[in-house]
């Protein structure tokens, strides 16, 4: 039943939008790079990965950065932490981890109890490119790497890795060197 005072509280609101809208409205996710300002406390060159926001940020100066929307680890396989990109790679080849085929062998069972690596190419997992990341001098088997699966930008979907759209990868990949500092908070 409507009373009086439902009624009326209903009426003020909806003459008074600004009020009723008390909630935000929810910005919507966009992976492709823009440059961005960012916290005075991370040095050009480096690289910063936010998972929880999907976005992977290349700062270029001072308070400037260029931001790439990105994909990420499982609850639980996320890499986090601060690494080195001491290898990269252009239409790298690439094989499961072992703990990968073992945690989900019929997705991987064509790499089951053979040293078979998927050569480079189009339909490669890890896509156009790759930066492979380091702990002292040590891989992680964590990259950021382009995606044959593009519609998984902006989730937490992989293995670990960091994914990108190839096309932003292969920017990224253009800009950053050898011994680039990456950090994942």
């Amino acid at each position: 039943m409507v009373t009086r005072r439902v009624f009326m509280a209903g009426t003020a609101v909806s003459l008074l939008p600004g009020i009723a809208s008390a909630k935000k409205k929810a910005v919507e996710y966009d992976p492709t790079p823009q440059y961005v300002r960012i916290k005075k406390q991370f040095l050009p060159g480096q690289l910063l990965v936010a998972p929880r926001s999907f976005y992977l940020y290349y700062v270029t100066e001072p308070r400037k950065a260029i931001r790439y929307g990105c994909g990420v680890g499982k609850a639980g396989l996320e890499f986090t932490g601060t690494a080195t990109i001491d290898v990269k790679k252009e239409w790298p080849t690439w094989r499961p981890t072992e703990e990968m085929i073992e945690r989900d062998p019929v997705a991987y069972a064509k790499f089951k109890d053979n040293d078979y690596v998927q050569p480079g190419g189009g339909d490669n997992p890890l896509g156009a490119r790759a930066l492979y990341l380091f702990q002292n001098g040590v891989d992680t088997y964590f990259r950021i790497h382009g995606t044959t699966q593009p519609q998984t930008i902006g989730r937490a979907v992989s293995n670990g890795c960091i994914r990108m759209l190839n096309e932003h990868v292969i920017d990224l990949y253009n800009r950053v060197p050898v011994g680039t500092v990456v950090t994942v908070v």
